[in-house]
């Protein structure tokens, strides 16, 4: 199995290298014959707007389109999360909208509003999850068969619809591997 990470801009080699501690073979991706290789596609925090004009500047967006829809995994955190969305508020910026899900950008506030926090993840276990937020949307609407799997008071900040997973915050960016292992397991099962 070849999890490919979309090496475009943003925090793509903290996900590969948490891929590489899990075992799994991971690549960077930011050309189609790179994507080709892959059996699911993590999409990283970052500047979704950017990320979604560089999808298509380097062609990336249709192959990307045609694997997701034939089936392939997908797994956004923060800028990948509104990538992955079917409506972004406010927003015509190029997107995939392959969850059935509509997102707030920089719904928590600016950069200096970032923060840190435990989250309740059942799916996960007991223990709360390092939640990192960095300048974060959420979810404000669900369609039918996507799953919350956390909330952050009132915010959705965990989804999964089929073998699709986003989250509002970034799992890569600490030493917990739960959500990958989660994304490992349930979405490539």
């Amino acid at each position: 199995m070849t999890v490919g990470v979309l090496a475009l801009q943003g925090a793509f080699r903290e996900h590969k290298s948490t891929l590489e501690r899990l075992g799994i073979n991971a690549i960077l991706v930011a050309k189609p014959a790179e994507l080709a290789e892959c059996d699911a596609l993590i999409i990283p925090g970052g500047e979704s707007t950017t990320i979604g004009r560089l999808l298509n500047a380097f062609g990336l967006m249709e192959p990307l389109l045609t694997k997701a829809q034939a089936g392939m995994p997908l797994f956004g955190t923060c800028a990948g999360m509104v990538l992955l969305a079917r409506d972004i508020e406010g927003s015509d910026q190029p997107w995939l909208g392959l969850m059935d899900v509509t997102v707030r950008r920089n719904a928590f506030g600016r950069q200096v509003d970032s923060f840190e926090t435990g989250l309740d993840i059942p799916a996960l276990g007991k223990d709360l999850f390092p939640g990192v937020f960095i300048r974060a949307p959420y979810i404000t609407r669900v369609g039918p068969g996507v799953e919350i799997l956390c909330q952050l008071q009132d915010k959705i900040v965990l989804v999964r619809q089929g073998n699709n997973l986003a989250s509002a915050f970034h799992p890569e960016l600490t030493g917990d591997y739960r959500v990958h292992r989660y994304f490992l397991q349930r979405c490539l099962a």
